[in-house]
């Protein structure tokens, strides 16, 4: 079980995460930009588990996109609205339920072709994220697709420098943030790591890394969200080339890596 979960339960159960991709245009990116990066990793044949669904973005856009969705969430209140959703919509191969990244024991071994993690890592500790690696791993079928959304340290704490230099860089943000990986306003809410580091997890539990890019930047948070639309457009191929790079990743606010699971682990 998720230490921190009701921490986690008290954030969501005030917080509009159905509303969250539309706040704020350059917070919208993280969205655009991880359907962008999955979308050829999804085929209509697919059997697709996302853990940490939320209300359903991702299960709503790709639904007419694979044979099956599964969207798991630790929030309740998050599975009700998806169920709403779905029942709405008339999705016959759409289904979700409350349930824990570290322990997913209802799932059958090697039961799924694209195992989603969208959402979870960015509140689990490092020995958390293993737990939910080695679930993954599990669940996912040999030759399987494994994608795990998390925050870069460099790239949260950036953001910050630039938007809010009156109070970063400080003592307890390095402690905190590049220290020992969590935020230093909410520590065990928030977690923290960088490219390499996921890799590494991810690799242990049988994941290779197809690609790592980043899908939102706070760097650019207050200069995007500024710009008119006309000046947006041509900020758009610059956006475009730094979230298909991966020397960009490690200063990305979001990010996404996509694996291949071997056809043999020892999990």
């Amino acid at each position: 079980m998720i230490a921190d979960k009701e921490k986690i339960l008290k954030r969501y159960e005030k917080e509009d995460e159905d509303g969250r991709f539309l706040k704020s245009r350059n917070g919208s990116m993280e969205f655009f930009y991880t359907k962008k990066h999955l979308s050829d990793f999804i085929t209509p044949d697919s059997r697709v588990l996302e853990i940490g669904c939320g209300t359903g973005y991702y299960g709503l856009f790709f639904s007419d996109k694979c044979a099956e969705y599964v969207g798991i969430d630790l929030v309740p209140k998050h599975i009700s609205v998806f169920n709403e959703k779905i029942a709405e919509k008339g999705l016959k191969n759409v289904r979700c339920a409350v349930g824990d990244a570290t322990d997913l024991h209802d799932i059958d071994n090697n039961s799924f072709d694209v195992v989603l993690s969208l959402g979870p890592m960015y509140h689990l500790s490092e020995s958390e994220r293993q737990k939910a690696f080695a679930e993954c791993a599990r669940i996912c079928k040999p030759g399987g697709i494994g994608a795990f959304a998390y925050i870069t340290s460099c790239g949260v704490y950036s953001g910050a420098c630039i938007d809010y230099g009156e109070i970063y860089p400080n003592e307890l943000t390095n402690k905190n943030v590049l220290g020992l990986g969590t935020d230093d306003l909410r520590p065990g809410l928030f977690w923290y790591t960088m490219p390499e580091d996921i890799e590494s997890e991810a690799k242990t539990y049988g994941f290779e890394k197809i690609v790592n890019y980043g899908t939102d930047f706070f760097i650019f948070d207050k200069v995007v969200n500024e710009m008119d639309d006309e000046k947006f457009e041509l900020m758009r191929p610059l956006y475009d080339r730094i979230t298909s790079s991966e020397s960009c990743t490690g200063l990305s606010n979001h990010a996404l890596l996509i694996c291949k699971k071997k056809d043999s682990i020892h999990a």
